[in-house]
């Protein structure tokens, strides 16, 4: 929408609120009215659809303190009789006198109430009419300059990545906004995860900051491990015999590498070991590799196997493991 369109519309009375409002009352309204006028409220309803986009525009104005002033502004000299036509009569019948007469109540002539030409000119661009950066437009300081470059708009994209790339991080290309984009993913960026990159988004119209990209990262499921802030999880298998005896196990790492750990003799099954370092080497920190141990048996036992199993449960007839399950499980 055009400043010149801001004349015709009343934004303030399109929320119901008064011009004096503070920034929580407008939101408010606006939650409201939006509410009422959702179109899912009134589905077929043109009319309601017509006015939830007015709410919506009003609300996108008056909600941005900069081009809340330029409105008020706009507003206010509308209200005096200026005129935005070019050349004698202009489409909407007034010319620079009606400029000039907003300013003084009468023509170019001086005296009382008079207009220095010189400062009329300066509220032109800043000192008359020439070039300069920016696009002209009501100043919110008072009268015509150029209105201050606006950021472009921020864009969405979601890019894929592996657990290991992840964990590791990796340099990723993408689309987004008609653009090829290359970057750099963070070592520990986990599943959901959002990626502010700044400058990446939309161009600006009058020659401000481009916008930023929001890139969303999609991280696939690992069939071994996961992640939990900057620790890893696995769940690594050992026999009955390595937890009851102890032994030292081999951990295969995300990165190919391995890492040896100590299981201690009588080791319970769900019993959980850690590995300092071995995590994620994430900028805030290394975390740890938190290895829980779980007691495997075989799907099949030979004659030799089932017939030492059977003396082992004799020799150990007397160890109940579920002695304080029941008294436990009735507090």
């Amino acid at each position: 929408m055009s400043q010149q369109e801001w004349l015709s519309k009343d934004f303030y009375k399109i929320l119901g609120v008064s011009q004096d409002a503070s920034a929580a009352e407008i939101k408010k309204a606006y939650r409201k009215k939006a509410k009422e006028l959702h179109p899912d409220r009134h589905p077929g309803d043109a009319a309601a659809e017509e006015r939830f986009k007015e709410v919506g525009e009003a609300y996108s104005i008056l909600s941005d303190a900069e081009q809340r002033k330029q409105y008020d502004a706009i507003r206010a000299m509308g209200a005096g009789g200026a005129r935005f036509a070019s050349g004698p009569g202009g489409a909407a019948g007034g010319g620079f006198e009606d400029l000039f007469g907003a300013f003084t109540g009468g023509g170019f002539g001086g005296g009382a109430g008079g207009v220095n030409i010189e400062d009329l000119m300066g509220m032109f661009g800043g000192g008359g009419f020439g070039g300069g950066q920016g696009r002209a437009g009501f100043s919110p300081n008072g009268g015509f300059g150029r209105q201050a470059p606006q950021k472009g708009a921020d864009v969405s994209a979601s890019v894929k990545l592996s657990f290991r790339d992840a964990v590791l991080g990796t340099e990723v290309s993408f689309s987004a906004g008609g653009r090829n984009i290359t970057t750099r993913i963070p070592a520990g960026v986990h599943d959901g995860q959002k990626i502010r990159l700044r400058g990446k988004g939309q161009a600006s119209a009058n020659g401000g900051a481009p916008g930023d990209l929001m890139l969303t990262a999609k991280v696939a499921p690992h069939p071994l491990y996961t992640m939990d802030g900057i620790n890893l999880r696995v769940n690594v298998p050992v026999t009955a015999a390595e937890a009851a005896f102890g032994t030292t196990i081999s951990v295969p790492l995300i990165d190919g590498s391995n890492v040896k750990l100590k299981v201690p003799a009588g080791t319970p099954s769900g019993r959980t070991l850690r590995a300092k370092g071995k995590g994620v080497r994430a900028k805030k920190g290394t975390g740890d590799l938190l290895v829980t141990l779980t007691i495997a048996l075989p799907d099949t036992l030979s004659e030799t196997a089932e017939r030492a199993l059977r003396d082992f449960a004799e020799a150990t007839s007397e160890f109940d493991p579920r002695a304080d399950f029941a008294e436990n499980a009735t507090r």
